[in-house]
């Protein structure tokens, strides 16, 4: 279970944190968040889906890497074997939080760190802070994927929102089946509707297209030809 604490430069001086990647240091995850400006590099390797947020009955969209929650289909003993990790799973152990109790408005966002991860370390990795205590360039760039990501997040709300407005959503269950003869499915996610996305009028696609909603909605489409390779993956594992 993660264990975040607000990182700084006195209790941390001395952290490291390891950059391989693998099932050792916590890759071994069947998908990850994603942001709108990753949507490009996503779709060129990864189907991309959308799950339901019990919580708040939000969407977010997601980059699929496996056929089951904890199987990463990408990963072996040379790391991850793909041209892109989404910036969800690069930031790893770091997440952002907030300032004491202010109001939304006034709440400034810090880094925390999770101390119990398997990236964590006092002797191998790259360094967080300086001997000055300033951030290292590394640290630097973990705050830049942050922000990132911060930003996405109010871009993937405003997606989802018009995606769920207009119907465009839709429960997805893949059936398949392996060449050892099993037969499975994956399901509990949910993908474009693309019969609703037919019948929309001019003034609704043009609404989309003014957001550059129209483009991430043909991205996702595009990227559901990688479920074969998916299970071409599933495969190729269980025959080694």
């Amino acid at each position: 279970m993660a264990r975040y604490v607000l990182l700084d430069n006195l209790n941390h001086k001395t952290i490291k944190v390891i950059n391989q990647r693998g099932k050792t240091w916590g890759d071994n995850i069947g998908y990850s968040a994603i942001i709108p400006r990753e949507f490009r590099q996503v779709a060129s390797c990864y189907p991309i889906f959308f799950r339901k947020i019990q919580a708040n009955n939000q969407f977010e969209p997601v980059a699929m890497f496996g056929l089951a929650p904890d199987e990463n289909l990408f990963l072996s003993d040379a790391g991850w074997g793909s041209h892109y990790i989404p910036l969800s799973q690069v930031r790893t152990p770091f997440a952002i939080g907030y300032t004491g109790e202010l109001s939304a408005s006034q709440r400034q966002p810090v880094i925390h760190i999770d101390i119990d991860h398997p990236r964590v370390s006092y002797t191998e990795g790259n360094a967080l802070f300086l001997e000055d205590g300033s951030h290292s360039p590394y640290l630097e760039q973990v705050n830049s994927i942050l922000a990132e990501l911060i930003n996405g997040v109010g871009i993937c709300k405003r997606f989802t929102d018009i995606l769920q407005a207009e119907g465009l959503l839709e429960p997805f269950t893949l059936k398949y089946e392996l060449d050892n003869g099993t037969q499975a499915e994956l399901n509990g996610f949910y993908t474009i509707n693309e019969m609703v996305l037919r019948d929309l009028n001019s003034e609704q696609l043009v609404r989309l297209h003014r957001q550059n909603f129209l483009e991430l909605i043909y991205m996702v489409i595009a990227s559901l030809s990688n479920v074969k390779k998916l299970i071409a993956r599933k495969n190729q594992s269980l025959s080694v």
